[in-house]
């Protein structure tokens, strides 16, 4: 475990790729079979479920630093983070705990069955075997919120130097659905059988158009299409079995019951890139509905009736078993039209794409983008192969400016990590008659200097305090950006927002002056679904 921390340390006190692959060729060198695997799983996103209620995690704490609860939770709050305020109130080092991070993790594991006194026990052991680094690393496990500033490409890159294979093949080998503890090291990365039939490729992403189209050269080599509002997924069919992956390498067939029947018009061997969206075979629906299918984990008639979905397709991988990743993009495209019209299934749909002779032309179809329920447009080179990650210059998103609504901040409550003892996170609202209607949530947009300036509003005006949260004097108003705007019960105000961020503070209006309830319920009209 000590080696392990060392190297939290040492991705976290440097920004340098370089220094934090050296870092991680380091460890793996020395570290066992076990220890890689685990190190590699939860730099790639792997976390452990949660398998101690942090409301007991803070009472224990609080016994040991023999401290009141009350002095423990203001504490907390001060930080701004669970496992650092253990990690400095707890005290430590009484036994120099030898424990591997494998044994760590396999604990962790057995405390899902555990009763409290087992995990009590064994939650207090650690805290009182660690050292503060130790017992932040291990606090962070334990709930579950463990992340370091390292992508998963550096983790490749990493393992492409030390094994000194190519960064495509063992990007492929991380993906799919693996479990530290029921695989080698060898078996994963080294002799790569490739035996799963589940087991996506990397997903090629690409960047935010930051130039002007005429920049990009004749619009003859470029293809365009819609950018949908949906799930990003690879729906896979291999020996008569259909798997589909999210992006956040989920694996979510069970969600969708009515897309299984694709297994028997694909051919072996298929593997289709394409936005999951809630779709009623005429119009797309709001994306919420796409989340009540993601947040259960059984979908009964009744959700597949009330948010149907079909797989609009734009991309093919793989295709009767060979790997199409290198062919051009316009090549791979005719096999995928291909493959869409022999399927000629309904819920499997050819996302089109666009015709323009000139960037003009272009520039107004992006215009239609929020009437086709579209945030914009992709670009993709017409010879560009499917890399994995993103590769400047070959894939743009071209997306349509922001939405925004001027809005009165009327709670704040602390942020995290180095914002943990400023109000940054605010609640907004919009008039309704002589009443304020809270409407969205955000904690970006603004600089550091002026988060400073509205903290020290929110210390100055407060109204009342619940927890952490505080109401506060409505005075200040804001520009809020947001992607899309739906119908939803679940706020009070009857509209949810798609992406709210602060896109301007409005020093120049004054609460008054925000906007109403009927300005969003007219962008609902005009704009949502």
């Amino acid at each position: 475990m000590k080696d392990f921390v060392a190297l939290f340390e040492a991705l976290d006190a440097t920004t340098s790729t370089n220094d934090r692959i050296l870092a991680l060729i380091q460890y793996f060198k020395k570290a066992t079979e076990a220890d890689k695997l685990w190190c590699i799983a939860l730099l790639s996103g792997r976390k452990p479920k949660r398998t101690v209620n942090t409301s007991l995690l803070r009472q224990w704490a609080a016994e040991i630093s023999k401290i009141p609860a009350w002095l423990f939770e203001e504490s907390y709050h001060t930080v701004g983070d669970l496992a650092e305020t253990i990690a400095i109130l707890v005290p430590g080092e009484m036994s120099q705990n030898q424990l591997s991070l494998s044994d760590w993790m396999l604990g962790l594991k057995t405390l899902a069955k555990a009763d409290e006194a087992e995990k009590k026990r064994f939650v207090t052991d650690a805290w009182s075997g660690l050292d503060s680094s130790g017992r932040f690393v291990f606090n962070k496990l334990i709930t579950g919120g463990f992340r370091v500033g390292v992508s998963e490409k550096i983790v490749v890159k990493a393992l492409s130097r030390l094994l000194s294979k190519p960064e495509n093949e063992i990007a492929h080998a991380l993906m799919g659905d693996w479990e530290p503890s029921s695989v080698d090291f060898d078996s994963l990365l080294v002799n790569n059988a490739g035996n799963d039939n589940s087991k996506p490729y990397p997903f090629s992403l690409a960047y935010a158009l930051d130039i002007l189209p005429e920049e990009l050269g004749s619009p003859e080599i470029w293809s365009a299409e819609w950018k949908w509002d949906g799930i990003r997924s690879q729906t896979i069919v291999r020996n008569n079995e259909i798997f589909i992956w999210s992006r956040g390498e989920d694996l979510i067939t069970d969600r969708f019951p009515e897309l299984k029947a694709l297994s028997t018009v694909l051919p072996h061997g298929t593997v289709i890139d394409a936005e999951l969206l809630a779709h009623n075979g005429t119009d797309i629906l709001p994306f919420q509905l796409l989340q009540t299918r993601l947040t259960r984990k059984s979908v009964s008639t009744k959700i597949v009736l009330e948010a149907p979905v079909k797989l609009l397709a734009y991309d093919v991988l793989e295709f009767e078993g060979m790997d199409l990743r290198l062919m051009p993009f316009i090549e791979r495209r005719k096999i995928l039209d291909e493959i869409c019209r022999k399927a000629n299934h309904p819920n499997l749909l050819l996302s089109p794409l666009l015709s323009f002779s000139d960037w003009d032309k272009l520039k107004n179809l992006r215009l239609q983008s929020r009437n086709m329920q579209s945030e914009g447009l992709m670009l993709k080179k017409n010879d560009s192969v499917y890399h994995t990650g993103r590769k400047r210059g070959e894939w743009w998103k071209w997306k349509v400016d922001p939405l925004s609504i001027d809005a009165v901040m009327i709670y704040a409550m602390k942020g995290h990590g180095r914002r943990a003892n400023l109000y940054t996170d605010y609640t907004f609202a919009v008039w309704n008659g002589k009443e304020l209607v809270s409407f969205a949530k955000a904690y970006s947009g603004l600089s550091d200097e002026e988060f400073k300036k509205v903290d020290a509003f929110v210390k100055a005006n407060t109204i009342e305090r619940f927890g952490p949260v505080r109401s506060v004097v409505p005075e200040l108003v804001f520009e809020i950006a947001f992607e899309g705007i739906s119908k939803s019960p679940r706020h009070k105000s009857g509209i949810a927002l798609r992406f709210p961020r602060i896109k301007r503070w409005r020093t120049d209006k004054l609460a008054s002056e925000a906007n109403n309830i009927e300005d969003l319920r007219q962008m609902l009209m005009q704009y949502g679904s």
